[in-house]
């Protein structure tokens, strides 16, 4: 059982970040967030396969006025990264859910305090990302890729919004390298009490991505740390959803969806695994409830997994292919009605 670090409550829309909220998971739009329906449709796909928090880009003055109308056609809490113009952020702020700056890069102090004043009166909070690719050259002289150099700089950044009065941060000290990721949010949570945004930045394409972003926020899950998450790849940024629910899935932290149990075949296995996995995968990714199935290819392990599932199939020659449910086997399935058998049984036990 995982005993999560205490850290304070920052309510994002109608989600919360920190304390005993559930950990959600974050992705990041790649439209241009002035084509309002493409920013959306996309939001919505996002949101299909279990998006919780949407982060978008608003470089632009024009950028900031299309929040307005994004906000108002999607239904999960919507956060804007904003850069170097402190302008934008105070249009920005009007319409969306939270704000995302580096108070280093917004301008002098008097900038800052207009954004602060900005998020107070719209009552939203704020993240403070820090990364290590793009640290304040004191703190890269001083450290050089230490990721003491990443704490120090969200520590600089969060003295400045404590200095005006504001203390309903998020904080993020992301890494594209696991190590110094890791270390970095240690180091942190022993220090305040912020609650902490994980990711392994710049992660890469899907399969090394996956694997950096599974390793560097398994590790600090595992450990208590984190309050919400974000996988950085270079692909649909659905996969980076699917790849968030899966680490929280296989450390206990979450289990709503349709989790598939398989082995990775051999010699003994009857039948197809991976195609039915991909397509029953691939037609259950809506599904929110919780639904445990097992897909294996031969009676070895076969039937132990399939009665720990809801749903199991265990491959057998000549066509004796067993369904089982709740620990019991039910029926013998033909090999070609297998995909089709399953999805049945997963439609019958959603709509329960």
């Amino acid at each position: 059982m995982i005993r999560r670090r205490k850290s304070r409550k920052v309510k994002v829309g109608k989600l919360f970040i920190g304390g005993d909220a559930p950990i959600p998971i974050q992705s990041m739009t790649t439209t241009d967030t002035t084509d309002v329906n493409a920013t959306v449709k996309q939001i919505h796909d996002l949101e299909d396969v279990g998006c919780e928090i949407i982060r978008v880009s608003a470089p632009t003055m024009e950028a900031a006025n299309a929040l307005k109308e994004i906000k108002a056609n999607i239904n999960i809490p919507l956060v804007v990264d904003i850069h170097f113009d402190y302008r934008i952020a105070l249009e920005a702020a009007k319409y969306v859910d939270k704000l995302r700056i580096n108070p280093g890069n917004i301008g002098n102090e008097e900038k800052v305090k207009l954004v602060v004043n900005a998020a107070k009166d719209n009552n939203i909070p704020m993240r403070v990302g820090v990364n290590l690719g793009s640290l304040e050259k004191p703190l890269f002289e001083k450290y050089g890729y230490a990721p003491e150099a990443m704490v120090e700089s969200a520590l600089n950044h969060l003295k400045i919004l404590e200095d005006l009065d504001f203390y309903d941060t998020v904080v993020s000290l992301k890494a594209s390298d696991v190590t110094r990721m890791v270390q970095a949010y240690r180091l942190f949570a022993e220090k305040t009490d912020y609650p902490l945004h994980l990711g392994v930045t710049e992660a890469g394409s899907k399969i090394p991505g996956a694997i950096k972003s599974s390793m560097g926020m398994g590790i600090l899950l595992s450990e208590g740390i984190g309050d919400t998450i974000r996988v950085s790849l270079s692909e649909d940024p659905k996969e980076e959803v699917k790849v968030g629910k899966q680490i929280l899935r296989s450390l206990g932290l979450r289990k709503d969806g349709v989790e598939v149990t398989s082995c990775p075949t051999c010699a003994r296995t009857h039948v197809d695994v991976i195609k039915m996995v991909e397509e029953i995968e691939n037609k259950t990714e809506n599904i929110k409830k919780s639904i445990h199935v097992a897909i294996m290819g031969c009676v070895v392990n076969g039937p132990g997994e399939s009665k720990k599932a809801d749903i199991g199939i265990v491959g057998g020659p000549a066509g004796t292919n067993l369904l089982y449910k709740d620990g019991k086997i039910v029926a013998k399935v033909e090999k070609d009605k297998i995909v089709e058998t399953v999805l049945k049984e997963i439609d019958v036990l959603n709509k329960r």
